[in-house]
């Protein structure tokens, strides 16, 4: 697989996160970014059975020049809450995966990974913000008298939304 590569220099602020470093980013196929198509496609792959990581990661791959095979497999343990430990929603993580396919250098220069949490945070915060927790225990009401926060379609929905937009504004 041919990757297309940006050098990118003070992308700027998303949310409150500033990408100041000097990077190389894969090319974002911005035309692949539709929310509602993209909220659709995730539906139906989480429809098939993919679990919430894999439904956003296999959705967003496309656009950022990740075989979504590969997105596959590498997101296979993010369901349910990091291998059903119900913690991180595994839509969460799904985006996440993307940001780090995006943003990183590889093995040769792993001082990437500071912009990789950085928009890491931001689409946690924004997903926070939402649904008012990250944790997918407490997202579907485990434990809970009041039952669920947000259904995993929901939680997709909403991970997709915001890694489309962050992906946009990173194309900027």
């Amino acid at each position: 697989m041919r990757l297309s590569m940006n050098k990118c220099i003070g992308k700027g602020t998303i949310g409150e996160y500033t990408v100041t470093e000097e990077t190389t980013m894969k090319q974002i196929d911005t035309a692949q970014l539709d929310i509602t198509a993209c909220q659709a496609q995730a539906a139906e792959y989480h429809a098939r059975g993919f679990n919430c990581a894999q439904a956003v990661a296999c959705t967003l791959a496309p656009s950022v020049g990740l075989d979504p095979q590969t997105a596959f497999i590498l997101t296979e343990g993010f369901g349910a809450g990091m291998g059903g430990m119900t913690e991180t929603c595994g839509a969460i993580s799904g985006a996440v995966a993307i940001m780090g396919f995006v943003m990183s250098d590889g093995m040769d220069n792993p001082k990437t990974k500071g912009q990789t949490y950085k928009l890491s945070r931001e689409i946690a915060k924004r997903f926070k913000t939402k649904n008012t927790t990250t944790v997918c225990g407490t997202l579907k009401g485990i434990g809970s008298d009041n039952g669920p926060l947000r259904s995993c379609p929901g939680c997709i929905d909403d991970a997709i939304e915001i890694a489309c937009d962050v992906l946009k504004q990173l194309a900027e």
